[in-house]
């Protein structure tokens, strides 16, 4: 399952309200990249893929690719507000090792 907290919740819904196309979903994925090996990936999407799986929290419905979906099991995704720094941050409990930015990890 995969958690948000109240503050990540509220910029999800506030950015899929505000796409100027219409939202099948928001997509988490994860890549290969980051300073510690694969990079977290959000995006708003129009169409759901073949092969996602589809998934309902807090209201907002999410499209997770076949790779992605083990590795964000039990992820905890938060929406950061501050004078350093804006955006999403992901606590992976799956990660062997995390980047102090919570933007990537490694397995």
């Amino acid at each position: 399952m995969i958690n948000f907290t109240p503050n990540a919740v509220k910029a999800i819904k506030r950015f899929m309200r505000a796409s100027e196309t219409p939202v099948a979903g928001l997509r988490l994925l994860i890549s290969g990249g980051g300073c510690a090996g694969f990079q977290y990936g959000m995006r708003l999407e129009a169409e759901k893929a073949e092969d996602d799986v589809e998934l309902e929290v807090e209201g907002i419905k999410l499209l997770v690719d076949p790779f992605t979906h083990p590795m964000i099991d039990e992820v905890n995704i938060d929406f950061i507000d501050s004078l350093t720094h804006t955006g999403f941050k992901f606590d992976n409990p799956n990660a062997a090792a995390n980047c102090s930015c919570g933007q990537s990890f490694s397995m």
